[in-house]
């Protein structure tokens, strides 16, 4: 239940609003790189449940959690200064060789060894945050590594029976569809840090990215799932530009709305973001917004070269749209 109205009302300055954001990869990466142009208050939490490539490998090794995606978050946050460009290209850079450290990306290196030095996930990832001068933080989903479980329908497969497939990595490039995700363990334990910024915050933003193996593991963490029920922050969700192949293929814009509320059928969504170039239906998806309580907000978000990549510009402009859309239009509202 809203019961107060958030912090930032009547607020003279955008830049005061606490914006959380949700997700992994590429995709919350976007979302970072265009919300920093709105706020100076941002939190990423990102997913925890990578299994490939140098993540994989020292996840596998040294039995951490999986630094890529939070490397990635970091490096969206980086100062916009020669310090921290370099030190943001410095976590990016990757090995090539023909020895062990190929692919390695010296940030992953980095993260882990401040954590085998602070014995502290949170306080290692702030600590690089500070080497950037990150303008924000960058938290974990939960406080241990993830496996996803996904149950697929393959092409050539019986249309009744579903193949298991395991691991984030085959998740997110399966030939199938994509029926049910799952998460290994099952209740995961929230990083007490990331349940808390989503309490404190005033916008919380959920997408765009892998839908099932990046932006949908939130909703299956309790504490996370949790927190973004009972927050008195409003909730925007930013849709894909275009389906993901294997993890969404045949999705519609719609679709990507129904399958949210098969995971939360009570999370209330305040606005949906989405580019009319995107949308196959826009009576479908107005009527998929609906149901899961948000207005829609139809903006070109996409970088317009005929590729699925998200303009930072545009999306911050987009990102602004929807939060001074409520500024006087807060009250309680049930979750």
């Amino acid at each position: 239940m809203r019961a107060t109205a958030p912090a930032w009302l009547g607020a003279a300055r955008p830049d005061a609003l606490r914006v959380v954001a949700l997700g992994g990869g590429h995709g919350l990466a976007a979302t970072l790189a265009a919300v920093r142009h709105v706020t100076r208050d941002v939190t990423a939490v990102v997913t925890v449940a990578d299994d490939g490539g140098s993540s994989g490998r020292l996840r596998q090794e040294l039995g951490v959690l999986p630094p890529g995606d939070l490397r990635m978050a970091l490096s969206a946050l980086c100062d916009e200064s020669e310090w921290g460009h370099i030190w943001r290209d410095v976590l990016q850079h990757r090995f090539s060789s023909d020895g062990p450290l190929n692919g390695h990306a010296v940030g992953n290196l980095l993260i882990v060894a401040l954590w085998e030095l602070l014995g502290d996930s949170v306080a290692g990832l702030d600590l690089i945050g500070q080497l950037l001068g990150s303008r924000g933080r960058v938290l974990p989903m939960a406080s241990v590594p993830l496996e996803i479980e996904a149950d697929v329908e393959l092409p050539n497969g019986p249309a009744d029976q579903a193949t298991l497939v395991r691991g984030q990595s085959r998740v997110a490039v399966t030939s199938g569809r994509v029926t049910k995700v799952r998460l290994l363990p099952e209740e995961p334990p929230a990083c007490t840090e990331a349940v808390a910024s989503i309490m404190g915050a005033d916008w919380v933003i959920l997408g765009p990215g892998s839908w099932y193996t990046s932006v949908m593991p939130h909703l299956l963490v309790p504490g996370i799932a949790r927190a973004l029920h009972e927050t008195s922050a409003r909730l925007a969700l930013t849709l894909n530009l275009s389906p993901q192949q294997g993890e969404t293929d045949g999705f519609s814009a719609a679709d990507h709305l129904r399958s949210l509320r098969e995971y939360a059928p009570d999370l209330l969504v305040d606005v949906v973001i989405a580019d009319p170039g995107a949308v196959e239906d826009l009576d479908d998806l107005s009527a998929a917004a609906e149901a899961v309580g948000g207005a829609m907000l139809l903006r070109q978000v996409s970088a317009g070269d005929g590729t699925p990549r998200h303009d930072t510009l545009r999306l911050a402009a987009a990102y602004r749209d929807a939060f001074d859309r409520f500024l006087s239009d807060v009250g309680e509202r049930s979750r």
